[in-house]
């Protein structure tokens, strides 16, 4: 249709014009399917040289995304894509050379990129949505975590670029945008963390187990960051300032009590001065010395102004009051209701009856006769808040499983897209995270580059070095954001398939922790803890104003170096504060309830670190970091606890209790040194034989019947090459008649 935008055009019109663009995509010419490509792009990306503000162009792109997808346009892109994948031609060009630039990866960014933006499009919802689209995402969600791609997911396509680019052998490939992609396909096809929850309740129902005793997510957001401890320097630091200021309060406090003797009537009540001199038990440290501050500032100016004067300062107005449905109620106990596992029963039991018997009686936790009543007392608190997790219930299993193969039968596995998800990944896990790693070690702030490492910039770099100081300023930011975002993806997508894994089978979980900690994931976190973390997480590594799509709508103001330094306003930068937290919460999931991984943490001598971490005002992250220094504080001395008891009186008011856990000393019988091989590798035992009972089938087990009658074994039908019949005799002359038989070993005992 002439002389029409697209934006004016009928849907009939626009699927029309798509189609003429999916029969354009097959043509051979390169450079035609390149621009194509991006007249895709600049449909899904919201034809914003029609717009004429942001929200038009996020409508447009919403809607020329469902647009798109419904005419089949996503499994054109994807067949584009393995199509380059494949491009030998490119990759063996792309090692060839020395440098490595924007120009070698055009095709495959422009692709990745319309891909991205479906997939990150379709999964969003929104409330004005049309009510045909709900359909739409779930058949996308399908495609995506089925057979999208040679019979796998869609998301082991991504894998395998990763481990591609990894090893060398394509060089070109754009890794921002792979991870991405890869992240947010994950995303969508597996669910994120509220749709986890919402699937452990089910679990747990569907196992008969007790609901949980609350939301971990709405606990974490209500909780409020705490004050870091004050190091040995800024203790000095508070005692110096704190003598310099005491002068300058004495001489305050004398003009304001002149000031109040000289007036006739009293200002304000007692009462109330003192209601509006309270502090608020829940701020922090920091805010309260900006009160003290403020008060000094105050009281000098008071001094200063006359009492007539005193009325024309405009006092602030008074906070709205809030309905009674609306305040927030902040609970006086502790955030987290304690947990009380199975084996520790057993061991306050064991204990007990060696005290006061002289015998126990295994595992029996039913049976309490001859012991006093205090124990009975304790044994009744300790059930009343005993937990069993999802993953004790499926270790019990496994072990049935195993003892009993015969008598239980075969394993009934949901084809859940976790489960199809873990059989694609099984044969080359160990490729995989050894491929994410070292894509995360390259995108660390603290590590150094290498003649040997891998090169992460060469979607950032373009041809043509920069020549002035601003070029150079713009491309050191684009660098260094470029770095944030591959370890925000690496992180986010690395958490979500631990958590996936765990509640779908424990094992798998194990399994991929394994080789996490096999690859040295441990080290790499805690180096990159071992920086500025201050510094990095209110770094500002990004320009506001060439941000999507507000770059294509507005007019862009002259860019100079003070403005590139400025960045923006923002306090912190949410993609790096939201790193750490990934990245902290990864490493509890590796060391939870593994004393040779917490050894680990020890060796490293991770406490200091960890430590410099609760700096972050933020509660979450501050909450991950105390749960890795409580369960390492029993091998750290008394002298640490000693020297840090407003970090341990933190790990008690945060971090949920474990009653009979005497994580403050060393008296768990689980943390002998001399154990610790010995986990891992029971662990390690463990994990190969359920693999190998669900995932190997072609193998023969010691349950196969053996076939003992001659006739029967000679006249099972065994399928032979094609070509068989033409070299049968030589088959037979090298195999039958060459070989000596030894008739008078059968006549021999061994």
């Amino acid at each position: 249709v002439k002389d029409k935008r697209w934006i004016e055009l009928d849907i009939p019109d626009q699927k029309a014009y798509i189609m003429r663009l999916l029969d354009a995509l097959e043509v051979t010419n390169r450079d035609k399917r390149l621009k194509v490509s991006r007249a895709i792009l600049y449909l899904v990306q919201g034809v914003f040289g029609e717009c004429d503000c942001e929200v038009d162009v996020l409508y447009w792109s919403r809607h020329n995304t469902f647009l798109l997808y419904e005419m089949g346009i996503f499994t054109a892109l994807l067949e584009l894509l393995s199509m380059e994948i494949d491009n030998n031609q490119a990759c063996s060009s792309a090692v060839r050379k020395p440098a490595i630039s924007l120009a070698d990866s055009t095709e495959l960014r422009v692709l990745l990129s319309s891909m991205y933006l479906m997939v990150e499009t379709i999964r969003l919802e929104t409330e004005d949505e049309k009510t045909e689209w709900q359909s739409v995402r779930e058949s996308f969600r399908t495609e995506l975590s089925t057979q999208v791609y040679n019979g796998e997911p869609f998301a082991l396509l991504l894998f395998t670029m990763v481990t591609k680019f990894c090893s060398m052998n394509a060089p070109h490939f754009p890794m921002k945008k792979v991870l991405l992609l890869l992240w947010k396909t994950l995303l969508f096809t597996l669910g994120g963390f509220e749709d986890l929850q919402a699937k452990k309740v089910k679990t747990r129902e569907a196992l008969c187990l007790p609901p949980l005793p609350e939301n971990s997510i709405k606990v974490v957001r209500s909780m409020r960051a705490a004050s870091p401890p004050a190091s040995a320097m800024e203790l000095i630091e508070q005692q110096r300032r704190g003598r310099s200021s005491r002068r300058i309060h004495c001489h305050h406090w004398n003009l304001r009590w002149c000031l109040m003797m000289s007036t006739l009537q009293p200002l304000v009540k007692q009462d109330s001065l003192d209601a509006y001199n309270e502090r608020d038990p829940f701020k922090n440290d920091e805010a309260r010395d900006d009160e003290e501050d403020n008060d000094d500032v105050d009281s000098g100016i008071e001094g200063e102004v006359g009492l007539l004067d005193r009325d024309v300062i405009i006092q602030p107005p008074p906070p709205p009051v809030r309905p009674p449905s609306e305040r927030v109620c902040f609970p006086r106990g502790l955030p987290w209701a304690p947990k009380v596992r199975e084996k520790d029963i057993e061991h306050f039991l064991e204990t007990s009856r060696n005290k006061f018997i002289g015998f126990t009686l295994g595992n029996d936790i039913d049976t309490l006769v001859g012991l006093p009543r205090p124990i009975h007392e304790s044994v009744k608190t300790l059930k009343q808040h005993k937990y069993v997790s999802i993953a004790e219930v499926q270790m019990k299993k496994e072990e049935q499983l195993q003892r009993c193969p015969m008598t239980l039968g075969e394993e009934e596995v949901e084809e859940s897209p976790i489960e199809i998800l873990y059989q694609g990944m099984l044969s080359n896990l160990s490729q995989y995270v050894i491929a994410l790693l070292k894509l995360l070690l390259a995108a660390a702030p603290t590590s150094k580059a290498k003649t040997d490492s891998i090169n992460i910039l060469a979607d950032v770099l373009p041809e043509e070095m920069p020549i002035t100081v601003l070029q150079s300023m713009k491309l050191g930011i684009d660098v260094n954001r470029h770095k944030e975002i591959i370890v925000k993806a690496i992180s986010g997508l690395l958490l979500l398939l631990l958590k996936h894994f765990k509640l779908n089978h424990i094992y798998q979980f194990e399994y991929v922790s394994q080789h996490l900690v096999f690859a040295n994931c441990i080290p790499l976190i805690l180096k990159f803890f071992n920086q500025n973390i201050m510094s990095y997480i209110s770094a500002k590594n990004s320009v506001c104003v060439l941000d999507f799509p507000h770059c294509v709508v507005h007019e862009l103001p002259e860019l100079t170096a003070e403005s590139l330094e400025a960045g923006d306003n923002n306090q912190f930068c949410w993609r790096n504060l939201f790193s750490c937290i990934n990245l902290l919460r990864i490493l509890n999931k590796l060391t939870k309830w593994k004393h040779s991984r917490t050894m680990m943490l020890v060796v490293f001598k991770s406490a200091p670190i960890l430590k410099r971490s609760l700096k972050v005002k933020q509660a979450m992250m501050q909450l991950y970091v105390l749960k890795l220094l409580k369960i390492q504080t029993k091998y750290l001395g008394r002298q640490w606890r000693k020297s840090n008891t407003k970090t341990m009186s933190a790990i008690y008011q945060k971090v949920r209790h474990r009653l009979n856990d005497d994580w403050a000393y060393g008296n768990d019988i689980d943390a002998r040194p001399w154990d610790f091989q010995a986990e891992e590798c029971a662990l390690r035992e463990s994990i190969e034989k359920f693999n190998s009972r669900r995932y190997d089938k072609n193998q023969s087990t010691d349950f196969t019947p053996v076939d003992n009658c001659l006739q029967s074994v000679l006249g099972q039908r065994m399928e032979l090459p094609e070509d068989f019949h033409f070299s049968y005799e030589m088959w037979l002359e090298r195999e039958v008649f060459s070989q000596p038989i030894q008739w008078e070993e059968l006549l021999q005992t061994e």
